[in-house]
């Protein structure tokens, strides 16, 4: 039997703090490198090799930054503590579980069906879906803005593989926009908390 994970209160202690710390470090490096793959996905859409190997080129600074960000020495602690549910370590993990059954789910219907230019959109919408119970799990309001954004750029990608555009396109705009939007989540929490 495992032991339920304890409600970590609002009272700021340094134990606290640093869990705060370490996760909105954590939080950076995964938004950051799952930006990075949005946004390599969004480059071979680009009709244009060289413009596709520039978003590259410019993507990985862009990660690296908002990691060297979250880890630099002398930053100023978060302004505030996080307040995690009880359980919330195990939540998360059944959250990222299910997330990872529906972006299997919807990359097999969009291939059996013929339609492989939904792929982006579909697992960009789980996506954003699954940051809306991590941002009550993680205590971070930023990641219910980053599940709204995902979602509406999923949307936009779902009209556009409807009306019949290319699935390079497709691609381009959806993993172009879902790497800026991780993105400025990142530098988000690495600055400011």
């Amino acid at each position: 039997m495992t032991q339920p994970t304890p409600s970590v209160p609002a009272v700021p202690d340094a134990e606290c703090a640093a869990l705060t710390r370490t996760l909105r470090r954590r939080g950076t490096v995964v938004l950051s490198v799952f930006a990075l793959v949005w946004a390599f996905a969004g480059a071979s859409g680009l009709a244009s090799p060289g413009l596709a190997l520039a978003v590259e080129t410019a993507a990985v600074p862009l990660a690296v930054a908002a990691v060297f960000l979250a880890y630099r020495k002398g930053a100023a602690p978060s302004p505030r503590t996080v307040n995690l549910p009880e359980n919330w370590a195990r939540s998360v993990g059944v959250v990222n579980v299910v997330e990872l059954a529906a972006v299997f789910a919807a990359v097999a219907v969009s291939h059996a069906s013929g339609h492989p230019g939904f792929i982006p959109p579909a697992v960009a919408l789980v996506v954003g879906l699954h940051f809306l119970p991590l941002a009550r799990l993680y205590d971070q309001w930023q990641y219910k803005v980053t599940g709204g954004v995902l979602s509406a750029v999923a949307v936009v990608g779902l009209v556009l593989a409807t009306a019949g555009l290319p699935d390079g396109v497709v691609r381009a705009v959806v993993g172009l926009a879902a790497a800026a939007t991780l993105w400025a989540s990142a530098y988000h929490v690495a600055v400011r908390g």
